[in-house]
């Protein structure tokens, strides 16, 4: 037996999200059955984490296994790319060693969120576009509060399964270029929903309405309906995983 890391990306916005769901199209799903097409056995996936619903992934990883042996990861990667849906994109294919976990294993995960103030007729599906200019200073003040804590269940998507509300933040930090703004954000882990109630949070200091007190007050309520709404899914995207060295086979 064999284990792959896959690296690819995929424009969410037909897709249900990663995960395989009843009556709606998956990214997992897609990549499974083209991989079941070439390789005449069901294959399952895992993927690095669960992106929701039109959300995108300019870098996401998952592993398959291989039990026949005789994978050609490159050979590979060109005829998944050219199966597959124009909206996903294989970047490579690399060997692990057997107990090498995609999810697991992952040491961090970055994801930005990008808001535009200008009507772009091109790139309006991958932006959020707000009316007004916003205060960066207030935004920043307000997500260097995020690091003074971990548990952000203010955050999270109500009633999932997980057993610990807890993430460490490493990253995040606004940035302004032109009429766009870009929100960056990585942890070693993130909750359903979190980056997505996080920017529509920050937002709220950019117009005025929150300071850092009022930040953490949110935080520490350690209840969801605390917190600002959730932005739209359309303009984020997951871009970075990090692994250690060891897992991978040179």
């Amino acid at each position: 037996m064999r284990r792959y890391f896959i690296y690819l990306a995929y424009n969410g916005e037909k897709y249900c999200g990663w995960q395989i769901q009843p009556n709606s199209i998956s990214v997992q799903e897609t990549i499974e059955n083209a991989l079941a097409t070439l390789l005449r056995v069901p294959t399952p996936v895992v993927g690095a984490g669960r992106t929701d619903a039109g959300v995108h992934a300019g870098m996401m990883t998952a592993h398959f296994d291989d039990s026949q042996g005789n994978i050609n990861p490159e050979l590979l990667t060109n005829k998944l790319n050219r199966i597959l849906p124009k909206d996903i994109a294989i970047y490579k294919i690399a060997e692990v060693k057997e107990d090498a976990h995609a999810r697991f294993d992952a040491a961090s995960r970055l994801y930005r969120y990008y808001i535009t103030t200008e009507k772009d007729p091109f790139l309006h599906p991958l932006k959020y576009k707000i009316h007004g200019s916003l205060d960066i200073d207030a935004m920043n003040a307000c997500a260097n509060i995020l690091f003074e804590y971990e548990d952000f269940t203010s955050f999270s998507k109500l009633h999932t399964d997980v057993k610990t509300n807890n993430c460490r933040i490493m990253l995040a930090q606004w940035e302004q270029s032109g009429n766009d703004y870009i929100f960056t954000i990585k942890a070693n882990r993130f909750l359903r929903n979190m980056v997505r109630s996080i920017v529509g949070t920050l937002l709220e200091a950019g117009r005025g309405k929150l300071d850092t007190d009022g930040m953490r007050r949110i935080i520490e309520a350690k209840d969801r309906s605390a917190a600002g709404i959730s932005v739209p899914g359309h303009a984020l995207f997951l871009e970075e995983i990090g692994y250690n060295s060891e897992i991978f086979i040179q």
